[in-house]
């Protein structure tokens, strides 16, 4: 950010408790970077398979993740998570519950939270706009997942099984 949003001041770097800000010197506003949240879907179908999307963009691309993406200004966690699972695999869902709440650092975000849901999900698989592939794998043969914060929400899930 170069310009303060209230004043249009240039901001200037300030140190502000342990870390150099960019502040604004004719008001005093200060720029505080913040992770950017998303949401993931944890699906399973009646065989206990789990649902992933081979990822059509960056970053991952390629790789395979749980349905994923960005909350949107204007939606909850729960709405984004049900939005971006029927975006990318054509299935219509609904929170079960949540599962955990993760961080991961992004070169093109810097860090990114991901809130996990359990989803039970119904309809008929079809690849979305952010996805090549669309399918449910067996827990024991996954494929490559794109993303440390997808790896341990299904670790996580797949413990709580295994202590049960």
């Amino acid at each position: 950010m170069k310009y303060c949003p209230f004043c249009r001041t240039e901001l200037r770097y300030k140190k502000i408790g342990e870390r150099e800000r960019q502040v604004c010197p004719q008001c005093g506003w200060v720029y505080y970077r913040n992770p950017i949240p998303s949401s993931a879907a944890f699906v399973r179908n009646s065989l206990g398979e789990i649902l992933l999307v081979k990822r059509a963009v960056e970053p991952g691309k390629g790789l395979w993740g749980l349905p994923s993406g960005f909350i949107e200004i204007d939606e909850s966690p729960e709405q984004a998570c049900i939005r971006e699972l029927e975006e990318e695999t054509g299935l219509k869902g609904k929170i079960m519950n949540l599962i955990g709440v993760y961080s991961q650092e992004s070169e093109i975000y810097k860090n990114v939270i991901i809130i996990g849901y359990r989803v039970q999900a119904e309809g008929d698989l079809k690849p979305g706009s952010d996805s090549e592939e669309v399918e449910f794998f067996d827990p024991e043969c996954l494929p490559e997942i794109a993303f440390s914060s997808h790896k341990a929400m299904i670790s996580e899930v797949l413990k709580e099984r295994s202590e049960t």
